[in-house]
């Protein structure tokens, strides 16, 4: 008690100082102000400075108050703009000695730590996700800090110079950000679908000049396996481990936040945020997958794919209805998904779990794996539940009774929909409500076509919910509910014999679900818009439509693309191989606006792999 009296006391001494000075002159900015409180208040004794500047504060704002004599009165007025100076750079000093100490604090647990915990306890003091996450420049002052600490070739020393290159080599990564963008005219920019030489991770090869980065861009750009590459590295040290995740952590958050900048434009915005954060996590938990004869450097990757997903998580763009997005296409991701299962499964029940959970389920659904979705969203369920998060309860409840409908099971469909109408009505959750909606009709509509129901009275009330969920959708103005809305109409009106009103919601559904950037509802809208088509006799669309919709389908490994492919395998049948080819050569342009060359001339090659299996 008496050593904080005394510290108080002598911190209205130098309170009283910097006013006196102020006053008579000599003091000519408030820099120097700033400087004396740097060198003059102990790192950690904030509170107590705090509070002598709060009584002088008090003390001189009375005497402004009540004083009558006018030159007494002047210089307590000039002696009060003195103390706000003081406390303007005292809120600024406090911020550097926040730094100082964060800093202190890391360089303290790292060289304290076991040697064997040193990196696992360095990736846990830089995790962005802490209170006081390290910048740049404190990056560089623990790398300084450590140094004095190293021996040689110490891992202290391996830490140190690895922190030093990473930075390097993010400053020189840092203008070439987003140049890779406006290299030529593209409609992707997302991390799929690109020419080896003209995408991010080429682009970024040539400006790093250390191996291991500039040999994992090579390895990305070329759409190489990661763990492959990774498995050759036999000679891989701490510094080049450390250089590598300081280079692409800022790599990632240097995109995320140029891509939550760009709220407007129609190719960034969140699609590529969530992008952003999906391939660095994937990219992390591959290296784990790679590293797993190296306990210490597999861990690490598994521990930085965490902390990238927590990130995410938290982000208000976060997916809780949506999962493979058009920028996260591409050979070398594909699948890749599975690889963030292992990891999640050694951590403990967080709301950040339930939520990629949920991410992981519905990418799971898309795929045609769908035991293991409900798995996936099972699981999501009772961690969110447990964890007071609402709307992700709410989301699993709908994403299983999705689920359920693609497994034939559609009272249990009914019931989990059900479920989270009554929950997000009582929680106020009007996105869950409008899914929730859409999945009650779809469900009802899918059971009344399996129990060959008749009455039209059952379409009716079950097409009224869908279309209440659009209406709701279209006021929230929620584009991925709304694709999900507009696709569910459409199949509930091809399964009620209305074809033309299915191909108009269908239509419009396609384009809703690019706008959102999901393939799989792409993909889904256009197969059901072939069928659509062919119901009607209008061939020549069925093969437009079904051929898209099978090629993107494919490309995100999803089952579903067997559907269009036999329902063109059956029209080829019936109208000939010639007139199919002709009418395929007939869209070749309008085909290739929306999935490229590539894509057109990969359509026979598909056709004849669903042939082939079906032998």
């Amino acid at each position: 008690m008496s050593e904080s009296v005394s510290l108080r006391d002598r911190y209205l001494v130098l309170i009283d100082e910097i006013v006196e000075t102020t006053l008579k002159g000599k003091i000519s900015s408030v820099e120097q102000v700033y400087q004396m409180l740097l060198k003059g208040v102990t790192v950690g004794t904030g509170e107590i400075f705090e509070l002598a500047l709060s009584d002088r504060l008090n003390g001189i704002q009375q005497q402004v108050d009540t004083e009558k004599d006018e030159l007494k009165k002047a210089k307590a007025t000039r002696s009060l703009r003195a103390i706000k100076t003081i406390q303007t750079q005292w809120q600024r000093a406090q911020e550097q000695n926040k730094a100082t100490e964060a800093t202190a604090t890391a360089v303290k647990e790292i060289t304290t730590a076991p040697t064997r915990e040193r990196l696992a306890t360095f990736l846990r003091v830089t995790d962005p996700n802490s209170k006081h996450p390290l910048n740049l420049q404190q990056m560089q002052q623990l790398s300084k800090a450590l140094q004095q600490f190293a021996q040689a070739d110490s891992d202290l020393q391996q830490i140190s110079e690895g922190i030093a290159r990473g930075v390097a080599g993010w400053q020189r990564l840092q203008e070439h950000l987003v140049s890779w963008m406006y290299e030529q005219s593209r409609e992707s920019i997302g991390f799929g679908g690109i020419p080896e030489e003209q995408g991010p991770w080429a682009t970024w090869a040539k400006q790093v000049n250390s191996e291991l980065p500039q040999a994992l861009f090579r390895t990305l750009a070329r759409s190489q396996s990661v763990i492959e590459f990774a498995q050759q590295q036999r000679s891989i040290t701490l510094s080049d481990w450390v250089e590598m995740t300081l280079i692409l952590q800022y790599l990632q958050r240097g995109l995320v936040h140029w891509f939550d900048q760009q709220p407007y434009n129609v190719k960034a915005g969140s699609k590529l945020s969530i992008s952003t954060f999906l391939t660095f996590a994937v990219i992390w938990s591959q290296l784990a997958n790679a590293f797993d004869g190296d306990t210490s450097y597999s861990n690490a990757a598994s521990q930085v794919m965490l902390q990238i997903l927590r990130t995410f998580a938290q982000r208000q763009y976060f997916p809780l209805y949506g999962g493979i997005f058009a920028s996260f296409s591409g050979s070398y991701l594909r699948d890749a998904l599975n690889y963030l299962d292992e990891p999640l499964r050694r951590v403990e029940g967080t709301q950040e779990k339930a939520r990629i959970l949920t991410l992981l389920g519905y990418s799971q659904r898309a795929l045609g794996l769908y035991d293991r979705s409900i798995d996936f969203h099972q699981q999501a369920l009772e961690i969110a539940r447990n964890a007071g998060d609402r709307p992700c309860e709410i989301a699993n409840l709908n994403h299983l009774s999705r689920t359920c409908v693609q497994q034939q099971r559609y009272a249990e469909a009914i019931d989990y929909s059900q479920r989270a109408l009554i929950l997000s009505r009582q929680t106020g959750d009007r996105t869950g409500e409008a899914y929730a909606l859409v999945n009650l009709g779809y469900s009802e509509v899918m059971q009344a076509q399996q129990l060959e129901q008749l009455e039209s009275e059952t379409y009716e009330m079950a097409i009224n919910y869908l279309q209440q969920g659009l209406r709701l959708s279209e006021q929230l103005g929620d584009v991925q509910s709304k694709a999900l809305c507009l696709s569910s109409l459409g199949i509930a009106y091809l399964v009620i014999g209305e074809p033309q009103n299915a191909i108009k919601n269908l239509e419009e559904g396609f384009r809703t679900a690019q706008t959102s950037g999901d393939l799989y509802l792409q993909g889904l809208n256009l197969a059901t818009l072939a069928e659509a088509n062919y119901n009607l006799a209008n061939f020549d669309r069925a093969i437009y439509t079904g051929c898209l919709g099978m090629y993107l389908l494919n490309q995100i490994a999803s089952q579903e693309w067997q559907k269009p492919a036999r329902l063109l395998v059956i029209l080829q049948g019936q109208i000939g191989a010639e007139a199919f080819g002709n009418s395929l050569q007939q869209n070749r342009s309008r085909i290739i606006s929306v999935i490229g060359v590539d894509g057109y001339d990969y359509i026979p090659e598909l056709l004849e792999e669903y042939k082939r299996a079906g032998d």
